[in-house]
């Protein structure tokens, strides 16, 4: 299912009347510039015998190493990568400041759904005029629809999270159930579970990470964030998004879920080690973090995500971008070091096996290592048989705005409240529309809800 797509200009993502020292004030610094470097004058490669030194801000662990298998091969071009701390934690404004400062490095890596903020900045440069869309093809449909926004391309996709259920097949099974196909097996399943122990659940719920929740409802086909004429329309409370809140309200007060903890805490592991969880809803990259719990091995196996019987077949949590930050020198060869990564079979091995990156964004490969069996899990071969078909089961139409984090905030903040004062979720949804639509105002954006 691949509903049509409104891309966003720059122009739309300012609101139509937002300056650039409003625009600055959003992404929490200054401006890099007051001319868009979008606007300016290709900058050209370089001459035949010059070598290019570019730099790489990542959080990505061992970095330099994929990129010294690429310096090897290429004299030219030479990449530098220089360790940052994730992006909300610190990361960003680190690169904030440079770019404002008028420096920065050539590549940073920017999530997905911070795109738009970098965008408002004037801090990405727009690789469409460097030849990107030639290599569009080369990537699955959803990563590349969060980084085109109407004419332009505003980063190459790094890595995604497409999602799947993970579960220990003994739980499962002294439980009598079997993985579910759809949410309402799942609660059927979930049931069951509690029944065998009153410690005992088939998953956890997190008030504390909307996250997961903002997935389950961009499964269904919630779309929050659009553009109507010259204002933002936020549509937080729509049908498919009401629709997730009142089921999972639901297994919350029947006690279905354990909301004591997110997935991946320390009390996760502890409950997942003894049989207390028995599954986990989570993207691709949650294979490595279930292979830290304790005593795991052989004992867990992946399906496909559950559906909601409409919608789509999978959805996504996290997932980055590699961008080349507007003050740049080299964007053209920036570019080319950024699909040889991304879409060669070299680079992308090379990102598996140094940086553990999520998912590959490459159409045509998924990486030597995920081709293999998987001892941990018991022998599947689960990234062919239940990943790459995920992660062709997204919801395309999906957009993050400039304000993303801003509205994750808000549902967190409201959903603790179903715990703390018994808040239905259905209303933690609404009183977040609220905050999120003021937030824009705040920022000198025109915005209004859809409902």
């Amino acid at each position: 299912m691949t509903p049509s797509r409104t891309p966003l200009s720059r122009r739309q993502l300012l609101g139509f009347g937002l300056g650039t020292a409003a625009a600055g004030l959003l992404a929490g610094c200054a401006v890099p510039g007051s001319t868009n470097v979008n606007r300016a004058a290709l900058i050209p490669a370089a001459s035949g015998g010059e070598t290019v030194q570019l730099t790489y801000w990542a959080w990505l662990k061992d970095l330099q190493k994929v990129c010294d298998v690429w310096n090897a091969k290429n004299p030219r071009i030479q990449v530098t990568a220089n360790w940052i701390p994730g992006g909300t934690a610190g990361g960003y404004q680190k690169m904030y400041s440079a770019l404002a400062a008028g420096g920065g490095p050539d590549i940073g890596q920017v999530e997905f759904r911070q795109v738009p903020e970098f965008m408002l900045a004037n801090g990405l440069v727009d690789l469409a005029r460097y030849g990107a869309k030639d290599v569009a093809s080369r990537y699955d449909e959803a990563a590349w629809s969060q980084v085109e926004f109407n004419d332009g391309v505003f980063g190459i996709p790094q890595d995604t999270g497409p999602m799947a259920f993970y579960h220990q097949p003994a739980v499962l099974d002294a439980a009598g159930g079997e993985p579910p196909t759809t949410w309402d097996e799942w609660r059927t399943l979930s049931e069951k579970v509690r029944s065998t122990g009153k410690r005992n659940y088939l998953e956890v719920f997190p008030v504390a990470d909307a996250s997961p929740f903002t997935a389950y409802a961009q499964q269904a086909g919630a779309r929050w964030f659009r553009v109507d004429g010259d204002e933002w329309v936020i549509d937080m409370t729509d049908e498919k998004t009401m629709m997730v809140a009142e089921f999972f309200d639901q297994a919350i007060d029947d006690d279905l879920v354990d909301t004591s903890a997110g997935a991946y805490t320390p009390g996760w592991y502890a409950a997942a080690a003894s049989g207390r969880i028995g599954a986990v809803t989570s993207a691709s990259w949650g294979d490595a973090l279930i292979e830290s719990v304790q005593g795991a091995k052989g004992k867990w196996r992946v399906s496909p995500m559950q559906t909601w019987g409409e919608g789509f077949g999978s959805s996504q949590i996290g997932g980055s971008t590699a961008a080349v930050l507007a003050n740049a020198e080299h964007p053209a060869e920036a570019l080319e070091f950024l699909v040889w990564m991304t879409t060669s079979r070299e680079g992308i091995d090379a990102m598996i096996k140094y940086c553990g990156i999520g998912w590959s964004p490459a159409t045509d490969y998924i990486g030597e290592q995920r081709q293999q069996p998987s001892a941990f899990f018991g022998g599947q071969s689960y990234n062919e048989d239940v990943f790459a078909p995920a992660a062709q089961e997204q919801n395309t139409d999906w957009s993050w705005s400039p304000l993303t984090q801003s509205a994750l905030n808000s549902l967190q903040n409201q959903f603790r409240r179903k715990v703390t004062g018994r808040l239905t979720l259905p209303d933690a949804v609404e009183l977040a529309q609220r905050e999120v639509v003021q937030a824009f105002r705040d920022k000198g954006l025109s915005v209004r809800a859809a409902s």
